[in-house]
């Protein structure tokens, strides 16, 4: 499952470092939220959180292979922010990607550049072979470009 997953990230993609798992019910579903670093904007953290399905909610649902495609995600400047190589075309580019199902689904994080107003903003969305996704959350990070010194 592990190289699965290791062979959808794009290359350069981040990596989630898990904060917390809440349960929610007595079936043992849960939510998990977890920390991803951009690995091209220095100074960025983002937090998703997405909902996992227990064995006893896959059980007594019938669908074993996927969870649902809800989630959020929110990020803020933890440091400087310096702007890496990124994509700064309209498309955005992904930042991190993580399987949702065993084959179809996967759940995305996308960094677009607002050139005009210097801003990040961050879509996180459920990507899927058959139909689209209208679920998705979008967080936003100011760039404040500092004026050079005086001398």
């Amino acid at each position: 499952m592990i190289l699965g997953l290791a062979l959808l990230l794009p290359a350069g993609a981040a990596t989630a470092e898990q904060v917390a798992k809440i349960g929610v019910d007595w079936v043992g579903n849960d939510i998990v939220v977890e920390s991803i670093h951009d690995p091209k904007v220095e100074g960025v953290t983002c937090h998703l959180a997405y909902f996992s399905r227990s064995v006893l909610d896959r059980l007594s649902q019938g669908n074993w292979f996927e969870d649902p495609s809800n989630s959020a995600i929110e990020c803020t400047q933890t440091g400087p922010i310096r702007l890496g190589d990124i994509r700064k075309g309209r498309n955005g580019e992904d930042v991190f990607n993580a399987s949702r199902s065993l084959l179809f689904k996967s759940l995305r994080v996308k960094r677009i550049w607002d050139e005009e107003n210097q801003v990040l903003i961050y879509l996180a969305h459920a990507n899927e072979l058959t139909e689209g996704s209208a679920k998705m959350s979008i967080s936003t990070v100011p760039v404040l470009l500092q004026e050079p010194a005086a001398e």
